[in-house]
């Protein structure tokens, strides 16, 4: 059976993205001054302004404003004129303490106990697509956007500005990827350069030079700027906010999403902490070659330690039962969100550089949820 699927990446300058870096931003400036303070960032941002709100309770107040224009200079926008950029746009902010009802429920004297910042399910997933055990479509998109962002800063085109969008179709069969059926990048650029000239740069620097010509063949369609002109970008041409490229920071849509968002919240809100757990727990049983696909859900209530469920599914590709898996994983790992922030030392600031490229594979290699000291103990017990 035959079947194409299609996964969606953004490079840091969408208006989205730059919310998000800057929520992430704040969060990782707080951490490095108070690692228990409480955080729940959002962000909004549109033609020349851009706007801090949120939910801050710690000893250290940081300075919004020179964080915020530090990340979109960052992220490149930096020209004058152009409806946004990091020395001209507004900043302002409406931040205030956390809710004394919520914090009740998640303040503990020993760290372990910490209760649920909220209630709510994450999902993890994993797969034997790539090296990372990450979805193929997503894997590429994020590629393909990495890539864009290279040769901007790079100067290999020098005429490409930071917004831009790619999309990759990958045609399974069986349920094994076989080929990309259709490649889509859209990139924000200056208006000297001809789209005849865009187009030709980015299939050549971008699309060929970062995808496995194996997958391509001379039936792969690719739209490179389909409208032909993509000059106003960011949030001077569409607004951001905070949370609304999910899928993208994720599995490409590959697996289901609870809903939560990552960027701006400290790691008691189990929207991150819980998504971080059920990727190390999927991961973990692929690489122990216990399943070739495997989806984690974790269940969480507010104010309460221990997850009000787990669910295993392995779509039908599990060497022992669903049932087994998941009595082992509640009977032997502590998926309290103290005990998650203590095991992948979530407390320090490293979520800025997640808030672009994904929260998982490549862009996350290298952090401790996406390793697989797990799969041995796991292949032992189970095989």
């Amino acid at each position: 059976m035959k079947k194409i699927f299609t996964s969606e990446s953004v490079t840091c300058g969408h208006p989205d993205k730059v919310c998000d870096q800057i929520a992430d931003a704040v969060l990782d400036d707080i951490l490095a001054h108070d690692p228990h303070a409480h955080v729940a960032c959002e962000v909004t941002a549109c033609t020349d302004q851009v706007h801090l709100m949120g939910e801050i309770t710690g000893s250290y107040t940081p300075d919004y404003e020179r964080i915020a224009r530090g990340v979109i200079e960052r992220v490149g926008y930096v020209y004058p004129g152009a409806g946004f950029d990091a020395r001209s746009c507004r900043i302002t902010q409406d931040i205030h303490a956390q809710s004394p009802d919520i914090a009740r429920g998640v303040d503990r004297a020993h760290d372990e106990d910490l209760g649920a910042g909220d209630q709510g399910m994450m999902f993890g997933y994993a797969c034997r697509e790539t090296e990372d055990l990450m979805p193929l479509p997503i894997t590429l998109a994020n590629r393909l956007t990495r890539r864009l962002e290279q040769v901007r800063r790079e100067k290999r085109l020098p005429y490409l500005m930071p917004d831009g969008k790619a999309q990759v179709s990958v045609e399974y069969e069986n349920d094994a990827p076989k080929r990309i059926a259709a490649v889509v990048v859209s990139a924000q650029h200056s208006a000297v350069i001809g789209t005849d000239i865009l187009r030709s740069a980015i299939e050549s620097e971008v699309i060929r030079a970062v995808l496995p010509p194996e997958l391509l063949d001379d039936k792969t369609d690719i739209f490179i700027n389909p409208t032909g002109r993509f000059v106003i970008g960011g949030p001077a041409g569409d607004s951001g906010l905070t949370g609304r490229k999910l899928i993208a920071d994720t599995y490409g849509g590959m697996a289901r999403h609870g809903g939560g968002a990552f960027s701006g919240k400290d790691p008691t809100k189990v929207d991150r902490t819980g998504a971080y757990m059920a990727r190390y727990l999927a991961k973990n049983i692929v690489a122990a070659g216990l399943a070739e696909r495997c989806e984690v859900q974790l269940a969480y209530a507010i104010g309460l330690a221990y997850p009000v469920s787990l669910l295993v599914d392995t779509f039908g590709t599990g060497k022992i039962s669903e049932e087994r898996l998941a009595a082992h994983l509640m009977e032997n790992m502590d998926l309290r969100p103290g005990v998650i922030i203590r095991r992948f030392d979530l407390r320090r600031p490293i979520y800025e550089q997640l808030a672009s490229g994904g929260h998982f594979g490549e862009n996350a290699r290298a952090l401790p949820w996406e390793q697989t000291d797990r799969a041995r103990h796991l292949a032992d017990a189970l095989r």
